[in-house]
């Protein structure tokens, strides 16, 4: 499974983060079916009633606002800017991002038992870099890499460019997910990816297209995932309900339009938006009222699953270090930090109640939001993309508020509304990319391709165009900030 193993990636190439070049040896790295937590949990689900899952979201933007337009981390521009908005916040972001490699080894020095799951964007990996806080990365391979540490902890893969998945132009959600698994490997290295299992996207924002979704799961298997973290009102069961078992885990099932099938499991965040929900460690609180449930013909330990941003508001930055604490000291004082209610990794519970017998077919499924709705006008015995997309068509007339943008955490946000000036030229700096360099990618004899500079530099627009910040802070310095990113990549793919 490492057969890339004595290969040490370089994490910076010109000046850009590593994100194109070794796309095989990733593939080969990832998709395996080793255990990777099973070996060394000292967790027995035996001695468990209820588990938790917290997830720490980290993402800033990249943005063309350095000296001479140089593409710098939005964290960069809120320290050399301390005055503008809430710019003074960079300093205790930036301890942020770093402390969970202070908190986890402390508290299994304390003889507790915690866990954490880490989604941070490329995007924010390589502002970390380019600023030389190389404190904050040494911070985090220690308990990334140091077996004393590591089984405590879960990275999740996630979009490179912190791309929301619905309105990323198809051919290049793989390339965000791969450029992301590089980059990764690049800093913490084969044997630390191999161990990312378990994908967080952006904004918690699941496509309920039915061709965009089937190309997510698609590109998420083939990129060697497990699962992903879902919103709660992002699915639906296959009638259309809610779901009623929102503790277990779920088989996401996509369909799309030429009726091919696949499916991958999903772990149910819970509830809304909420920062607080994780930074007043909640998860643990509402695990404890809960008692193990029937799954197939187990009886398991249901999962509380919850992710955050990890660095965003005064409960993250002030009060979540202590809640943090004091929940693992007090499963410590009550079953040893063991049993009863444990904290988990997602993988590591997947893994845990497979171990018991518990297979995917026996998980509940479900479907994006929206989709029952999409089938019932199709027949299921003929499946064509017309019939498709006339069931959207007539379901939208029908009903104003149908869509088929996506669900994220909130549905009061869209990524799509009032932003033509961004999504157009975004959807043409991707059509040129592949119109460039789909074809040359086709003759094995160009493989190498990837490796080079002009596909790097090309790639690497291209996925930054894609982040979702540009489309979220109204119009203004940020949807500028996507102007500037599109003539660059506009005028590289122009050249000859």
């Amino acid at each position: 499974m490492l057969s890339s193993q004595n290969s040490t990636l370089p994490e910076i190439i010109d000046g850009l983060p590593n994100i194109s070049g070794w796309e095989a040896e990733v593939i080969s790295v990832v998709n395996h079916d080793a255990p990777v937590f099973l070996p060394s949990t000292n967790i027995r689900l035996e001695d468990v009633n209820a588990t938790f899952a917290i997830a720490l979201h980290f993402h800033q933007p990249t943005i063309p606002a350095g000296s001479g337009g140089q593409l710098i981390s939005n964290l960069q521009y809120m320290f050399e800017h301390p005055h503008e908005g809430d710019n003074h916040n960079a300093a205790p972001f930036a301890d942020c991002y770093s402390r969970m490699g202070d908190f986890i080894p402390e508290l299994v020095n304390q003889g507790c038992n915690p866990r954490v799951m880490l989604d941070y964007s490329g995007n924010l990996l390589w502002g970390l870099r380019q600023m030389g806080r190389n404190d904050i990365l040494d911070n985090l391979k220690r308990i990334t890499c140091n077996p004393t540490y590591q089984p405590y902890v879960e990275w999740l893969g996630t979009m490179w460019g912190h791309a929301v998945v619905p309105s990323t132009p198809i051919p290049d959600i793989k390339l965000h997910i791969l450029a992301w698994q590089q980059h990764f490997a690049a800093i913490f290295g084969w044997e630390a990816l191999a161990r990312v299992k378990g994908f967080s996207p952006p904004e918690m924002h699941l496509p309920n297209h039915p061709d965009t979704l089937f190309a997510f799961v698609k590109a998420l298997k083939e990129c060697g995932y497990r699962w992903l973290l879902v919103q709660e009102h992002s699915v639906e069961t296959i009638d259309g309900q809610s779901l009623t078992h929102k503790h277990l885990p779920h088989r996401l099932m996509a369909r799309n339009s030429q009726g091919e099938t696949i499916s991958i499991t999903a772990l149910i965040k819970t509830q809304g938006s909420d920062t607080k929900l994780v930074g007043q460690m909640q998860p643990y609180y509402e695990a404890k009222t809960l008692s193990k449930q029937q799954l197939g013909t187990n009886l398991i330990p249901p999962i509380v699953s919850q992710i955050g941003d990890g660095e965003n508001g005064g409960v993250m930055m002030n009060e979540f270090p202590n809640a943090f604490k004091q929940a693992w000291w007090d499963m410590l004082n009550n079953g040893g930090g063991k049993s009863h209610v444990v904290g988990v990794c997602g993988t590591e519970y997947l893994e845990l109640i497979e171990a018991t017998g518990c297979q995917s077919e026996d998980f509940p499924q479900c479907q994006p939001v929206g989709q029952h709705q999409i089938w019932q006008r199709v027949n299921l015995d003929n499946y064509q993309p017309e019939a498709v997309e006339n069931a959207i068509q007539e379901l939208k007339q029908i009903n104003p508020n149908f869509h088929v943008d996506g669900a994220s955490w909130t549905n009061h946000i869209s990524w799509v509304k009032g932003y033509d000036n961004v999504l157009s030229p975004m959807y043409e700096l991707s059509s040129l990319f592949h119109q460039k360099f789909d074809n040359l990618l086709i003759n094995s004899a160009n493989k190498s391709i990837t490796k080079k500079s002009e596909y790097r530099q090309a790639l690497l627009n291209n996925l930054l165009l894609q982040t979702s910040c540009f489309r979220y802070w109204g119009q203004g310095n940020w949807t500028d900030y996507a102007g500037e990113i599109y003539r660059r990549g506009h005028d590289l793919l122009s050249m000859n």
